[in-house]
Protein backbone atom coordinates (compact mmCIF):
# COMPACT_ATOMS: atom_id res chain seq x y z
CA UNK A 1 0.00 0.00 0.00
CA UNK A 2 3.25 2.41 0.36
CA UNK A 3 4.28 1.78 -3.13
CA UNK A 4 0.33 3.14 -3.91
CA UNK A 5 0.91 6.45 -2.05
CA UNK A 6 3.64 7.56 -3.63
CA UNK A 7 2.27 8.69 -7.09
CA UNK A 8 -0.65 10.28 -5.08
CA UNK A 9 2.00 12.33 -2.62
CA UNK A 10 4.75 13.51 -5.75
CA UNK A 11 1.44 14.75 -7.45
CA UNK A 12 0.33 17.24 -4.55
CA UNK A 13 3.78 17.97 -3.68
CA UNK A 14 4.15 19.16 -7.58
CA UNK A 15 1.03 20.50 -7.75
CA UNK A 16 1.94 22.80 -4.73
CA UNK A 17 5.21 23.88 -6.27
CA UNK A 18 3.40 25.15 -9.15
CA UNK A 19 0.58 26.67 -7.46
CA UNK A 20 3.30 28.48 -5.10
CA UNK A 21 5.37 29.30 -8.34
CA UNK A 22 2.15 31.08 -10.03
CA UNK A 23 1.23 33.15 -6.48
CA UNK A 24 4.77 34.36 -6.48
CA UNK A 25 4.62 35.68 -10.05
CA UNK A 26 1.14 37.08 -9.93
CA UNK A 27 2.59 38.76 -6.26
CA UNK A 28 5.51 40.33 -7.80
CA UNK A 29 3.62 41.70 -10.18
CA UNK A 30 1.21 43.02 -7.83
CA UNK A 31 3.11 44.49 -5.33
CA UNK A 32 5.14 46.86 -8.36
CA UNK A 33 1.67 47.90 -8.76
CA UNK A 34 0.63 48.60 -5.29
CA UNK A 35 3.82 50.16 -3.96
CA UNK A 36 5.49 51.35 -6.62
CA UNK A 37 5.62 55.59 -7.98
CA UNK A 38 3.87 56.16 -11.17
CA UNK A 39 5.53 57.67 -14.17
CA UNK A 40 3.79 58.01 -17.44
CA UNK A 41 5.63 57.02 -20.58
CA UNK A 42 5.39 58.60 -24.21
CA UNK A 43 5.21 55.98 -27.02
CA UNK A 44 7.14 56.50 -30.01
CA UNK A 45 5.72 54.77 -33.60
CA UNK A 46 7.13 50.86 -34.29
CA UNK A 47 7.01 49.10 -37.20
CA UNK A 48 6.08 46.54 -38.81
CA UNK A 49 3.19 44.64 -37.28
CA UNK A 50 3.62 41.34 -36.93
CA UNK A 51 0.32 39.16 -37.61
CA UNK A 52 0.87 35.66 -36.44
CA UNK A 53 1.84 36.92 -32.98
CA UNK A 54 -1.99 37.39 -31.54
CA UNK A 55 -3.32 40.03 -29.92
CA UNK A 56 -0.96 42.45 -28.32
CA UNK A 57 0.77 45.78 -29.16
CA UNK A 58 4.19 46.65 -29.39
CA UNK A 59 5.31 49.49 -27.58
CA UNK A 60 8.43 51.43 -27.47
CA UNK A 61 9.23 54.47 -25.40
CA UNK A 62 11.25 57.75 -25.97
CA UNK A 63 13.12 56.76 -22.38
CA UNK A 64 14.10 53.24 -24.31
CA UNK A 65 17.23 55.48 -26.37
CA UNK A 66 19.73 56.81 -23.85
CA UNK A 67 22.19 59.47 -25.39
CA UNK A 68 25.82 58.46 -24.58
CA UNK A 69 26.09 62.11 -22.74
CA UNK A 70 23.07 61.39 -20.29
CA UNK A 71 25.34 57.99 -19.22
CA UNK A 72 27.42 58.69 -15.77
CA UNK A 73 30.66 56.86 -14.86
CA UNK A 74 31.55 55.52 -18.43
CA UNK A 75 30.63 52.50 -20.47
CA UNK A 76 31.90 48.85 -19.44
CA UNK A 77 35.25 48.46 -21.25
CA UNK A 78 34.81 45.23 -22.50
CA UNK A 79 31.26 42.46 -23.38
CA UNK A 80 29.26 42.10 -20.77
CA UNK A 81 25.90 40.93 -19.13
CA UNK A 82 24.53 44.41 -18.43
CA UNK A 83 21.65 46.12 -16.89
CA UNK A 84 21.54 50.05 -16.69
CA UNK A 85 19.76 51.96 -14.28
CA UNK A 86 17.80 54.99 -15.47
CA UNK A 87 16.84 58.15 -13.07
CA UNK A 88 13.20 59.31 -14.74
CA UNK A 89 12.21 63.05 -13.86
CA UNK A 90 9.01 64.66 -14.99
CA UNK A 91 9.43 66.56 -18.05
CA UNK A 92 7.03 70.34 -18.50
CA UNK A 93 4.90 68.43 -20.94
CA UNK A 94 4.19 65.92 -17.58
CA UNK A 95 5.78 62.76 -19.20
CA UNK A 96 8.89 61.43 -17.70
CA UNK A 97 12.01 61.58 -19.24
CA UNK A 98 15.73 60.43 -18.68
CA UNK A 99 18.02 62.93 -16.80
CA UNK A 100 20.58 60.64 -16.26
CA UNK A 101 21.57 56.79 -16.32
CA UNK A 102 24.38 54.63 -15.22
CA UNK A 103 25.76 50.98 -15.53
CA UNK A 104 26.24 51.05 -11.81
CA UNK A 105 23.57 52.30 -9.05
CA UNK A 106 22.43 55.88 -8.74
CA UNK A 107 21.55 57.61 -5.48
CA UNK A 108 18.14 58.64 -4.63
CA UNK A 109 17.06 61.92 -5.68
CA UNK A 110 13.53 63.88 -4.67
CA UNK A 111 11.56 64.57 -7.78
CA UNK A 112 13.59 62.12 -9.49
CA UNK A 113 12.67 57.61 -10.10
CA UNK A 114 15.71 55.12 -10.56
CA UNK A 115 13.77 52.40 -13.69
CA UNK A 116 16.32 49.48 -14.02
CA UNK A 117 16.46 48.09 -17.67
CA UNK A 118 16.17 44.55 -18.34
CA UNK A 119 18.91 42.55 -18.79
CA UNK A 120 21.17 42.62 -22.08
CA UNK A 121 24.57 42.10 -23.69
CA UNK A 122 26.86 44.77 -23.86
CA UNK A 123 29.84 45.21 -25.75
CA UNK A 124 32.25 47.50 -27.19
CA UNK A 125 33.10 48.84 -30.36
CA UNK A 126 36.53 49.79 -31.42
CA UNK A 127 34.87 53.40 -32.70
CA UNK A 128 34.25 54.48 -28.97
CA UNK A 129 30.69 54.04 -27.28
CA UNK A 130 27.80 54.61 -29.05
CA UNK A 131 26.11 57.82 -29.58
CA UNK A 132 23.51 56.52 -27.68
CA UNK A 133 22.03 53.19 -26.24
CA UNK A 134 18.66 51.02 -26.35
CA UNK A 135 17.30 49.03 -23.82
CA UNK A 136 14.17 47.90 -22.61
CA UNK A 137 12.38 47.92 -19.47
CA UNK A 138 10.21 44.67 -19.93
CA UNK A 139 7.06 46.52 -20.71
CA UNK A 140 7.48 46.75 -24.28
CA UNK A 141 4.51 44.49 -24.81
CA UNK A 142 0.79 44.81 -24.04
CA UNK A 143 -1.99 42.02 -24.50
CA UNK A 144 -4.96 43.77 -25.39
CA UNK A 145 -9.04 41.71 -25.67
CA UNK A 146 -9.24 40.30 -29.05
CA UNK A 147 -9.64 42.54 -31.83
CA UNK A 148 -8.65 45.77 -29.87
CA UNK A 149 -5.26 45.76 -30.62
CA UNK A 150 -5.72 48.22 -33.80
CA UNK A 151 -6.74 50.84 -31.92
CA UNK A 152 -4.38 51.15 -29.76
CA UNK A 153 -1.44 50.65 -32.57
CA UNK A 154 -3.34 53.52 -34.74
CA UNK A 155 -2.91 55.78 -31.48
CA UNK A 156 0.53 55.02 -31.13
CA UNK A 157 1.55 55.92 -34.49
CA UNK A 158 0.01 59.19 -34.25
CA UNK A 159 1.70 59.79 -30.60
CA UNK A 160 -1.24 59.79 -29.14
CA UNK A 161 -0.87 56.86 -26.59
CA UNK A 162 0.50 57.45 -23.63
CA UNK A 163 1.33 54.48 -21.04
CA UNK A 164 1.38 54.53 -17.12
CA UNK A 165 3.85 52.32 -15.27
CA UNK A 166 4.91 52.11 -11.69
CA UNK A 167 8.29 51.96 -10.71
CA UNK A 168 9.21 49.60 -8.05
CA UNK A 169 11.75 50.39 -5.04
CA UNK A 170 14.56 47.99 -6.99
CA UNK A 171 13.23 50.09 -10.35
CA UNK A 172 11.53 47.10 -11.87
CA UNK A 173 8.47 48.29 -14.04
CA UNK A 174 5.14 47.37 -14.70
CA UNK A 175 2.10 48.92 -16.89
CA UNK A 176 -0.64 50.33 -14.99
CA UNK A 177 -2.73 52.09 -17.34
CA UNK A 178 -2.87 52.67 -20.91
CA UNK A 179 -4.57 56.27 -22.33
CA UNK A 180 -5.20 57.75 -26.04
CA UNK A 181 -5.31 61.44 -25.61
CA UNK A 182 -5.55 61.86 -21.96
CA UNK A 183 -8.41 59.33 -21.91
CA UNK A 184 -7.69 56.22 -19.86
CA UNK A 185 -8.38 52.87 -22.00
CA UNK A 186 -7.32 50.00 -20.21
CA UNK A 187 -6.05 50.23 -16.10
CA UNK A 188 -4.72 47.25 -14.39
CA UNK A 189 -5.86 45.93 -11.21
CA UNK A 190 -4.15 46.05 -7.86
CA UNK A 191 -5.27 43.08 -6.83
Amino acid sequence: MGNNLRPLIAAIIVALLQTAFLGYMIESRASILRDGVDVVLKTVPVDPRDLLRGDYVILAYDISSIPAEKITGGFPGEATDAQISVRLEKQPDGFWGVSEASFGPLAPKDGSVIARSAPFYFYPTPDGPPSSLNVEYGIERYYVPEGEGRVLEEARNASALAVTASVSGDGGMQIRSISIDGKSLYEEPLY
